[in-house]
């Protein structure tokens, strides 16, 4: 019980914290200056960039990685000029402070990761492919155990009333990891999306699931009466970020919305 209310505790301090838009990288004067040249000539020190193009006129023409006329996956692994600029100049300021015996920081909300096949964060781009393989994993021995290793009824239906639901579980958290996987290997406007509204549909079915798995509520009417609020509230969230204001500070407080009563249904079952 404990261990819930530490969980608790630690992520109403999180969302108290106040959400600021710069990092300590990307506020840094030399950092900003570089940005602008960059975007100026097309070049960081010695290196210039293709994807930085410029009109007839001087005017400065860049378009999203997943707007231009190549296929998807010939683009996967190209970079737009804001990218490139962004990346080269933080590399730059980087050494800089190196030779000065600092520290790296962060720049916008992301640490100083150098890219590997292409891909952003190879670390988080790592741990989330292997949540995404353990997810995997237990999901397909959930399904083996219920259809083939226990009694089914009428040699159809499993004996297990809620493995319906926990199969929708597993293939929400599979979404939710593959989304999270591609976010942290290429963070654009649409990935960041697909990732956040995959996290909260995923906790909003997780306290669905909580609350009607503990109450041990089997008729559908009664199901569908508690769902249909938290679905309805989860919805309206998802089309709030995605097509109105992506805000961090309102998503984590859904976020809390969401796990604060998982966690005390937790806390009840270990209790009991």
């Amino acid at each position: 019980m404990l261990d819930g209310w530490v969980c608790a505790f630690l992520l109403v301090l999180y969302c108290s914290v106040e959400v600021i838009d710069a990092s300590a990288g990307d506020a840094d004067p030399r950092y900003r200056v570089c940005i602008t040249q960059c975007q100026e000539t097309g070049c960081v020190a010695q290196r210039c960039f293709p994807n930085c193009k410029f009109s007839s006129d001087g005017e400065f023409i860049d378009r999203p990685w997943y707007m231009q006329q190549e296929p998807l996956y010939l683009q996967w692994k190209k970079w737009d000029c804001q990218s490139d600029c962004r990346y080269y100049c933080m590399l730059d300021r980087e050494k800089e402070r190196e030779s000065h015996n600092l520290g790296p920081v962060k720049y916008h909300g992301k640490w100083p990761f150098r890219r590997i096949y292409g891909m952003q964060e190879p670390a988080s781009v790592a741990f989330s492919a292997l949540n995404l393989a353990m997810h995997f994993h237990g999901w397909v021995s959930f399904f083996i155990l219920i259809y083939y290793k226990l009694p089914l009824k009428d040699g159809k239906k499993a004996y297990y009333e809620y493995a319906g639901l926990w199969h929708m579980y597993g293939l929400l958290s599979l979404n939710s990891w593959f989304w999270s996987a591609v976010f942290h290997s290429r963070d654009v406007d649409i990935t960041e999306k697909l990732d956040y509204s995959s996290a909260v549909v995923l906790l909003g079915y997780s306290l669905i699931l909580a609350i009607l798995r503990t109450f041990s509520i089997r008729d559908e009417a009664t199901r569908v009466m508690v769902a249909a609020p938290l679905i309805a509230f989860v919805t309206t969230h998802v089309m709030y970020i995605n097509f109105y204001l992506l805000d961090y500070g309102m998503s984590c407080h859904v976020i809390f919305i969401l796990l604060l009563p998982r966690l005390r249904v937790d806390c009840r079952n270990n209790s009991a």
